[in-house]
């Protein structure tokens, strides 16, 4: 079995980090920053929505994957994939709107966590009822 949910999920995840990782580029030539934020607010938030994205999508990925090998049925793994694009690109506008809170970052954070909460126990019950090998 491939699992092509997951490599669905996973090409737009890259695109998103493609975008996310442009706008650090161009923010950092704008302010001749080499590396670093230089204490330049727009660029502090750019870098941290870009690094949340890398903090968060790889185990959530891998979850979804594992879970789709597991033959979890396609319209779970669909949901946890959408949840996880989701919420990464309302976490991603949210922070590079405003360092403070947001709608945004509310509630891409709570569909990441629900995300990895709800892969996370379907892994356990997948690993336990197959008796962990």
């Amino acid at each position: 079995m491939t699992p092509t949910i997951t490599l669905f999920y996973a090409g737009l995840s890259a695109l998103i980090l493609l975008g996310l990782s442009a706008r650090v580029v161009a923010l950092r030539r704008k302010h001749q920053v080499g590396i670093g934020t230089g204490a330049i607010n727009t660029l502090e938030r750019a870098v941290r929505a870009q690094a949340n994205f890398t903090e968060y999508v790889p185990l959530a990925l891998l979850l979804i994957a594992l879970l789709e090998l597991q033959g979890v049925a396609g319209a779970v793994v669909h949901a946890l994939g959408a949840l996880l694009v989701i919420g990464r690109v309302l976490h991603a506008l949210g922070l590079n709107r405003s360092a403070g809170t947001s709608m945004g970052r509310l509630v891409g954070t709570v569909l990441t966590w629900l995300v990895l909460l709800a892969g996370g126990a379907a892994a356990l019950g997948v690993a336990l009822i197959q008796g962990l090998g």
